[in-house]
């Protein structure tokens, strides 16, 4: 977390809340940070609580979802648009994750943070990630019924794994095992940037649904991958 005086405390700027953000990669940094900035901000002229913004990211977000997945069979069979909820989904999710970026924005800047508002948040992000990883599995078989039931308990244990992750590096004993910020390092990271990975995953769904078969196997082979390589360099430096 970045450390500022503020200019003036009664009438914090943009600037000032994107100025506390959490980061999350590069894609998260320099556009759904910036816009959960812009919510922060109206949250906080209108004298909103933190957890109003992530009660609001866990409504937007499971409606995209639910969206996706009672849709799933019409956009197979071509009765229903696929842009249309592509396109849906893509601002649902981008727009729920910003509030999920502005709800800490939020506490830090305000000082309104709490014990119990943390773990509504991430509660609140498990239930939006699980009905995100029900959307993609949900069209993937839909598009492809012959998916193996196999593959979708892979992918939705795995992505799990980002979460966890995520919440471990919040702690005092968080560490990277890769350091560097180089440009470079950080276009490779955007494969486990959730704000990338969320836009990815709505083009897709609306431009090309019958390759979300291949993102599943994708980012299950990511995710699991980087388990694994957690696992072998937590093990390492403990031993």
């Amino acid at each position: 977390m970045h450390s500022a005086t503020l200019a003036d405390p009664a009438r914090p700027s943009v600037a000032d809340f994107h100025r506390v953000n959490r980061g999350g990669g590069l894609f998260s940094e320099s556009v759904s940070q910036w816009l959960g900035a812009v919510f922060a901000l109206v949250a906080q002229r209108l004298g909103l609580r933190p957890t109003a913004l992530t009660l609001a990211n866990l409504v937007l977000g499971l409606a995209a979802s639910v969206t996706v997945v009672a849709l799933a069979d019409e956009v197979a069979a071509g009765t229903v648009p696929a842009w249309v909820v592509g396109l849906a989904a893509l601002v649902g999710w981008q727009v729920a994750y910003s509030l999920d970026c502005a709800d800490g924005q939020l506490a830090r800047v305000t000082k309104t943070g709490s014990a119990a508002g943390a773990r509504v948040d991430v509660l609140c992000d498990v239930a939006a990630q699980i009905a995100l990883v029900a959307a993609l599995s949900a069209t993937a078989v839909a598009q492809r019924p012959g998916t193996p039931t196999w593959l979708v308990a892979l992918f939705a244990g795995t992505w799990m794994v980002n979460l966890v992750t995520s919440v471990m590096q919040s702690g005092p004993n968080a560490a990277s095992m890769v350091t560097s910020t180089s440009l470079p390092v950080r276009l490779v990271k955007l494969v486990r940037d959730y704000g990338a990975v969320i836009f990815v995953a709505g083009l897709v769904l609306a431009f090309a649904p019958a390759l979300t078969f291949w993102v599943i196997v994708a980012f299950t082979v990511v995710n699991g991958g980087f388990l694994l390589a957690s696992i072998a360099f937590s093990a390492r430096a403990s031993l």
